[in-house]
């Protein structure tokens, strides 16, 4: 999605700065009909949310979003500074479908923003837009991945005013400290794609699935249970067997106990 700012950013609102009947997401733009840059670029984004939303539905709480407007101060209205990260999370919100985020409407704005970058963003992700979620919308946690170039991956997170970069582990993943799980790459398929992916790993390494990932390992799992008692019932019969066996071989109908 482009973001067209205005330099330098107006500061967000606060509450007693909002009219009495601020705009909602309803009444505000939610869509400048740019797409993804590129198809690795959506199914990138498709990644990061769908597997998010799994987690966050597990908690009870909380949103996952991309590619979609955030409003942190009526002055984009005024002046069409459109802003929209790929990737975002806010906890402590409740869950449900947004048109935009409107922070001023959801009483907080994103916890951890990612961007995606691409050629045409790359320098402005992490220069102006770098600047703007940490002085404007005091976002926590800021990270950026290129789909196309694994190795351009970092994340910061928030000091003061600026962000500070956070250190990767011996596997090269990051541990996002308000998430408490960790971003890291993974070189796998996904629709179709083999490519690296940004992926969500526990502390342990244990890297969160898809819907489709999570339906095939219980598929997985109730075959080796289905197998395992198919083995116990095996054993149980030769069991049986060789008592019968042993019956016989001690002058013993087996068949008249």
């Amino acid at each position: 999605m482009s973001s067209l700012l205005i330099s330098p950013p107006p500061p967000p609102l606060a509450a007693a700065d909002l009219p009495a009947m601020p705009p909602t997401q309803d009444e505000l733009p939610y869509d400048d009909g740019v797409p993804m840059e590129t198809q690795r670029h959506q199914f990138q984004m498709d990644l990061l949310i769908d597997v998010m939303d799994l987690w966050l539905e597990a908690r009870g709480e909380g949103f996952a979003g991309g590619n979609m407007f955030l409003y942190y101060s009526l002055e984009q209205v005024r002046h069409n500074t459109f802003v929209g990260p790929d990737f975002f999370v806010a906890l402590d919100v409740p869950r449900g479908e947004r048109k935009s985020w409107v922070v001023w409407e959801q009483g907080k704005g994103p916890d951890v923003v990612v961007e995606l970058l691409s050629a045409s963003t790359a320098s402005h992700d992490k220069t102006a837009k770098k600047t703007l979620y940490a002085r404007q919308v005091r976002v926590p946690e800021y990270y950026w991945y290129d789909p196309f170039n694994p190795e351009d991956f970092a994340g910061f997170t928030l000091h003061g005013p600026d962000y500070q970069r956070l250190v990767p582990d011996f596997q090269g993943h990051i541990r996002s400290p308000i998430l408490n799980l960790d971003l890291g790459r993974w070189l796998g398929t996904f629709r179709g794609v083999n490519a690296v992916w940004l992926r969500w790993f526990t502390p342990s390494g244990e890297m969160l699935p898809t819907e489709a990932e999570a339906a095939q390992q219980r598929a997985e799992a109730a075959q080796q249970r289905a197998e395992a008692a198919q083995q116990r019932a095996e054993a149980a019969q030769q069991r049986t067997e060789r008592l019968a066996e042993r019956l016989r071989q001690l002058g013993v109908d087996p068949d008249s106990l």
